[in-house]
């Protein structure tokens, strides 16, 4: 905001729901003239001039679902400086016009949203994002902001080259997010992994992403004929049927959305309970944001990803078709991706460490890990050094699945016809299924104890490898997925976040909530989110003084809301004493 206000370009790194529309929203309306932010979805831009507009301030936007006479009126407020923020697409800023059609407005200054998308280093980059470092030039003096949920150091930097912003403020929060509980799992009966998530949640908001639009429809089928309140998203739908069904998730006349990537960027829903994805996410960065849609009111929630190596072979050979440096980029991130998925750290962490951070904390106490979801095997050293004398003695020149074939004794042609069965390293894991020393061999490569190379990701040794037989190293092997404790433990926060709520009345004031609403046409989470009304729950306020007190309540809040809600809490009360 400093930034803002003192005419510095910036470039600002915070994860999904960590405040970034705020660092310009707030200093916009403490700036003489307009602010322009630069948004890629339709509705994105829609979701936050909502929100504007229900707290009072002065916004719009330009884009192709308005109207002419739309179009107009909007025009007409910017000619008539009575606009603090106007929100834009890239394709309609750089195209021929817009700029001249602004006339001699003040700008304040321009907020370049989801700024990742500048880079082709990123996970979602867009050419017409590339072209935005004319602005730099066409309005001399007037600073530059990008604002962004994921980008790594090389990507920072190469928004600060393509913007061509000058002496910028790179400013980056923790990209941690301590109230998301993480959990992966290998993918096996997915349609009871993903009831039994949806279970834990009745009647709360969430999504559940998939790779494929098949995986989408077949889903919903099933999850509505089980009884669960579901909708599809996709792209395969027609435009209005997707809009009908994200607005129906918005109003909460849905619980849980069923969608490919396509669906949730522009959604600033804040009390997303749970994200399921069903397969492996193609980067981490595309993880970080999916998973971050859930949670964005600082309350709980929980992020399941379901994933097989069948999943990693899809997404490279996708990849593979495209012989481009992007494409060799993405690969790259794939396989760190698949590295989360395989490995034994603690998923906070490993999140953190991947944008080059560290996690103080030993324990993160949120993650399937840290909570001993997870049983490590007791002998992990000497089954570690048996797959490691197998790699060495197949001469480090075959991967991950013919290495585990020979370490389970496997009469596969190929291993016979090489000789490998005469091996002492073979059958020596000869209890264990083919997957599960497949998983080992993923665990021990994640945590740098093996490396994969070349296109057919052929196993070597590394110095850790080494340290690892000499017995100077133990790393970490799961236990089998199938000896793993069922009972799922609940993080502190979860715990603390319902501390002294009246649950009763919590459910009527969400009821309140929906009903106003419904009435008003705008997402229930824009009147209130779920961690003021379990605030409002907790202090049960009676006068408008009270009601101020409550968490996301201000002055325009309390006008509008504080004689319904308390009101709705006295009548609970009431109607308690009469029962009681």
């Amino acid at each position: 905001m400093e930034c803002v206000v003192s005419g510095r370009d910036s470039v600002v790194v915070l994860p999904t729901g960590g405040g970034k529309s705020l660092c310009f929203q707030a200093p916009a309306l403490a700036m003489p003239g307009m602010a322009l932010v630069i948004s890629p979805l339709i509705s994105l831009m829609k979701d936050q001039v909502d929100a504007l507009t229900e707290w009072g301030v002065p916004a719009a936007r330009l884009d192709s679902s308005l109207t002419s006479s739309e179009r107009g009126a909007v025009f007409a407020r910017i000619r008539q400086s009575k606009l603090r923020l106007l929100y834009i697409s890239p394709e309609r800023v750089v195209s021929d016009g817009f700029i001249a059609s602004l006339g001699k407005i003040k700008i304040s200054f321009i907020a370049i949203d989801e700024a990742h998308c500048v880079s082709m280093w990123g996970h979602d980059f867009r050419p017409e994002y590339r072209e935005l470092g004319f602005l730099k030039e066409t309005f001399p003096g007037v600073a530059m902001h990008g604002y962004t949920a994921t980008a790594t150091e090389h990507v920072r930097g190469d928004i600060v080259q393509q913007l061509r912003l000058r002496d910028p403020q790179v400013l980056v929060g923790s990209f941690d997010r301590p109230n998301l509980v993480y959990k992966v799992e290998r993918r096996g009966n997915k349609m009871k992994q993903i009831r039994d998530v949806l279970d834990r949640h009745r009647s709360e908001s969430g999504i559940v992403y998939c790779i494929r639009r098949v995986d989408v429809d077949e889903f919903c089928v099933e999850l509505t004929d089980a009884g669960y309140r579901v909708l599809p998203y996709h792209a395969g739908m027609a435009e209005d049927a997707r809009k009908r069904n994200q607005d129906a998730f918005i109003r909460e006349e849905v619980d849980t959305i069923v969608a490919t990537i396509a669906f949730g960027m522009g959604i600033d829903k804040s009390n997303v309970r749970y994200v399921i994805h069903t397969g492996m996410p193609k980067s981490l960065e595309h993880y970080q944001q999916e998973s971050g849609r859930s949670g964005r009111d600082g309350l709980e929630a929980e992020c399941c990803l379901f994933f097989s190596s069948s999943d990693y072979a899809t997404w490279r050979s996708i990849l593979r078709n495209s012989e481009t440096q992007a494409s060799e980029i993405a690969v790259g991130k794939l396989n760190d991706m698949n590295n989360y998925c395989t490995g034994v750290t603690c998923r906070h962490r490993a999140l953190v460490t991947y944008f080059g951070q560290d996690l103080e904390e030993e324990n993160c106490g949120a993650c399937d890990v840290c909570l001993g979801d997870l049983d490590s095997m007791e002998d992990a050293q000497v089954i570690a050094q048996k797959i490691l004398s197998c790699v060495i003695r197949l001469g480090e020149k075959f991967g991950a699945d013919y290495t585990s074939g020979v370490l389970i004794g496997s009469r596969d042609q190929r291993i016979i016809e090489n000789r490998h069965d005469t091996l002492s390293t073979y059958g020596l894991l000869s209890d264990h299924t083919k997957r599960i020393v497949r998983d080992w061999i993923e665990q021990l490569v994640a945590q740098e104890c093996m490396r994969k190379t070349g296109e057919y990701n052929v196993l070597k040794v590394t110095s850790k490898s080494w340290r690892v037989l000499k017995g100077e190293e133990t790393p970490r092997l799961l236990k089998p997925a199938e000896k793993r404790p069922k009972v799922r433990k609940v993080a502190a926060i979860a715990r603390d976040s319902w501390e002294g709520v009246d649950r009763g009345l919590f459910e009527k004031l969400r009821a309140l909530r929906w009903q106003i609403a419904n009435e008003r046409g705008i997402p229930a989470y824009i009147v209130f989110d779920d961690a003021a009304l379990r605030d409002m729950a907790r202090r049960q306020p009676r006068t408008e003084e009270e009601f101020l007190q409550v968490k996301g309540v201000g002055a325009k809040k309390s006008e509008q809301y504080s004689k319904v809600f308390t009101e709705a809490i006295i009548g609970f009360h009431q109607t308690k004493v009469v029962q009681d």
